[in-house]
């Protein structure tokens, strides 16, 4: 199976990368081989006509600001909503002709659409709308197309740096939630939300 993963590099992208490890992996961020930006829909046509057909995509990429609610002004929730929410609706929407039949989208979402933390709004808010994407364009991609998020919880090697923004939460290793990705891919289901440790 040949899989396009954005977002190789970081701490989840690689546990995918590793749990995808026997399938043809086409790895691309903004530092990567093959590169994209996921605020530049430009960029995300681009990748889409280098490489041609795919039979899945995965995203384990996405940015969104932490900050006091106080603090936060509208251009950081512009921020992360263009680059978490619309960067993933890009990546589907310019991508369906690239996908081949039967084929799937995996896009990440997170534990803060359902259970916020303070400083977590910006997060809260992109992740509710990708779930809510996720669910809404299943019913109606073409040709047999799944969709599905994954949702993990604090990421346990992340733990030392957001550990204290998470009190309470049980932190679930890294690899888990690239499994998740393996559930979205190679399942049959489409619409869903796999949450991973909560």
């Amino acid at each position: 199976m040949r899989i396009l993963l954005i977002g190789a590099s970081g701490l989840l992208g690689r546990a995918v990368a590793d749990a995808l490890a026997e399938h043809d992996l086409v790895t691309a961020s903004r530092s990567d081989t093959e590169r994209v930006d996921l605020t530049d829909t430009d960029s995300i046509a681009a990748l889409y006509d280098r490489l041609g057909q795919v039979d899945a995509v995965a995203c384990a990429a996405g940015v969104t600001p932490f900050a006091p609610i106080g603090e936060l002004t509208v251009d950081q929730y512009r921020a992360g909503i263009t680059d978490k929410l619309l960067g993933q609706i890009a990546l589907v929407r310019l991508g369906l002709d690239h996908v081949t039949d039967g084929g799937s989208f995996t896009l990440i979402s997170g534990v803060l659409s359902e259970d916020p933390i303070a400083t977590g709004s910006v997060a809260g808010t992109v992740n509710g709308g990708v779930q809510a994407f996720v669910r809404s364009s299943a019913i109606e991609l073409p040709r047999g197309l799944r969709i599905n998020t994954v949702s993990p919880t604090v990421l346990a090697e992340a733990w030392d740096a957001y550990g204290d923004f998470f009190p309470g939460y049980p932190p679930v290793p890294v690899a888990e939630a690239g499994r998740g990705y393996v559930k979205s891919i190679l399942g049959a289901q489409t619409g869903q939300v796999y949450r991973v440790g909560y």
